[in-house]
Parts: structure tokens; C-alpha cells; sequence
């Protein structure tokens, strides 16, 4: 804790007069188990894109499936391709058990449907398998707090700034579930949306991760921070991983894949962590990135 609150001194990202002021009054509506963070700042209106949720929402793949009929997910449908091999007939076994409508179409049929989840001018891998389903539940930043409390557990989040490609932030999902993160966070705007392409790319595990999907990400760490969550931002610049303390409440804030932490959510983090590199590459991907960073984290908790 020592080598933190030194960080943060260190940190001229906070530098402000109000500061001291700003601290005493929220002393007394934070848990006392936590460290006071900042202020939640009022969300500013955000114009919302159009994005890729107007698109039938489809979960692809057979991983994507079954993990969506075993969760209990709101399914209208289940396209299949003709003649089932025996991973598929199990997934209709669980769907027919759940009185899901089953209908066989041609895989003709279903990389027309798949088209537009795909890239490279290729269809998403469907595997001969999709499902119409209820568009995803979003929940707030005080749902992910509230189920790491019910867990009687430190806050572990994710949030992604600014990933744009679905595929990749389908695969921090799925990084996420398997590090035991209580929640994503994602922006309404500059980013991915968990599409069916996102979906397909977790291998379901959006059906068990409390994904919150904010208009003003900064206004969503300063929640975090009143919560006690301290705030890691991925950074080539930063701390070695190793070196640097990521026991307890953290949020690790995964930055674009191209252009890294934007620069207001750069300023919010309490401090920046990286990974070594050795090859002549300097960088990672950024859902690889998230995935070394979730683990190492887990790695320091025992």
C-alpha cells in the first residue's frame, strides 16, 4: 500500500486545489474495509452511435450455444444445419429439454445470416450452428460492485477504453470469466458492443460475465474509485508487472488496440503496469494484453 499511495503522489495527473476538500467530504459514506478514492462526477450526455447491435442478434458457434441454453438465456430459436454430428445432437438434446424451437436449415442459409458477424469478407464460423436470443442484459457499475460484495470478495473489474474490434473484446470476456472478474465495463461510444461476433468470441462467456455498458467511462471510475477500486491502467510506460502491486480492489483498464488509454481516462488511473517485452515486437494485443495482466493479478492474490 506504501508503494501505491507513493505512486500516487508522484502522479501530476491529480494535481487540483480542491482535492483535499473534495476528499473530506466523502470520508463518511465510504466503507471503512476500503481506502477513500474520489468523487463520482456527473455523466455528461454522450450522442449514442449507431452500432452493431441493429443487426439480428445472433449467438454463433457451438461453444456460444451451449453454454447460452445451459445459463437459462431468453432463446426464440435454434437454426441447425442438416444431418447433426454428436456435439451438435448433445446441444439439441439440452435445447429440447428447455422446449426451444429446433429448425434444420442449409449451411448455405446460415453463412448468409452469419455474413455480416464476419471479416476478411468471410462468414463468421458458425459451425453449423446459430441461435435467435434476447439482445444482452447490460448491468450498471454498481451491479458488478454489488455482486463482488455478495461473493464477500475484493472488486476485480475490467474496463475497456475504446476496443473497437469485437473479436477482441469477446476474447477479454472470456479471459475475464476464467480469472473470476466480477464485471466489464465497456463505453457507449468508441467501442465494440457485445455483438454476435463478441459473443461467439467469448465461447459463451458472456452468459456468466455482468457486462455494464457506460456512456461516460471516466464518470464509471470515479465510481469504482468511491468504491474503494483502485484504478490500473495498461501501459507500456507503466511498472512492470511484477514489480508493482495489484493485490486487492483493482480495476484494470485495457486500452485501444491501436492507440492504447485514451488521454482523461490515462489521468484517472492510479497508476500504469506493463508487461515485459522480449522480441522485436513492442507490443501485444490487447485482448492477449488483458489476459497476462487479469492472471498476473491472480497470480499476486494467492
Amino acid at each position: 500500500m506504501e508503494d501505491r499511495n507513493r505512486t500516487r503522489r508522484q502522479n501530476d495527473f491529480r494535481k487540483d486545489s480542491g482535492r483535499n476538500s473534495r476528499e473530506s467530504e466523502r470520508t463518511s459514506s465510504v466503507p471503512t474495509r476500503f481506502r477513500d478514492r474520489g468523487a463520482v462526477q456527473e455523466e455528461q450526455p454522450v450522442p449514442i452511435q449507431t452500432e452493431q447491435d441493429e443487426l439480428p442478434y445472433l449467438i454463433i458457434g457451438r461453444n456460444a450455444v451451449r453454454e447460452a441454453v445451459k445459463s437459462g438465456k431468453s432463446i426464440d430459436r435454434i437454426l441447425v444445419s442438416k444431418d447433426p454430428d454428436g456435439s451438435l445432437r448433445e446441444i439439441l438434446s439440452l435445447a429440447r429439454d428447455r422446449k426451444i424451437v429446433i429448425r434444420e436449415e442449409s449451411r448455405a442459409k446460415l453463412d448468409e445470416l452469419c455474413m455480416p458477424f464476419g471479416h476478411g469478407g468471410k462468414t463468421a464460423n458458425h459451425q453449423g450452428i446459430v441461435a435467435y436470443a434476447a439482445g444482452v442484459e447490460y448491468c450498471s457499475v454498481s451491479d458488478i460492485l454489488k455482486l463482488a460484495e455478495e461473493r464477500e470478495e475484493q472488486p476485480f473489474v475490467i474496463v475497456a477504453d475504446g476496443i473497437m474490434d469485437p473479436h477482441n473484446l469477446g476474447s477479454i470476456i472470456r479471459s475475464a470469466e476464467c480469472a473470476g472478474v466480477h464485471g466489464v465495463v465497456i463505453g457507449k461510444r468508441r467501442s465494440a458492443s457485445v455483438s454476435a461476433a463478441a459473443v461467439k468470441a467469448s465461447a459463451g462467456a458472456t452468459e456468466y460475465m455482468k457486462i455494464a455498458k457506460v456512456t461516460n467511462l471516466c464518470a464509471a471510475l470515479d465510481e469504482l474509485k468511491k468504491a474503494g477500486v483502485w484504478i490500473a491502467g495498461a501501459d507500456m510506460q507503466g511498472t512492470p508487472m511484477t514489480q508493482q502491486n495489484l493485490k486487492g480492489a483493482i480495476a484494470l483498464v485495457i486500452g485501444n488496440e491501436g492507440e492504447g488509454l485514451g488521454k482523461l481516462v490515462r489521468e484517472k488511473c492510479d497508476f500504469l503496469v506493463s508487461i515485459p517485452i522480449c522480441g522485436q515486437i513492442d507490443s501485444l494485443n490487447a485482448s492477449v494484453a488483458a489476459g497476462i495482466l487479469m492472471f498476473e493479478k491472480r497470480r499476486q492474490d494467492g
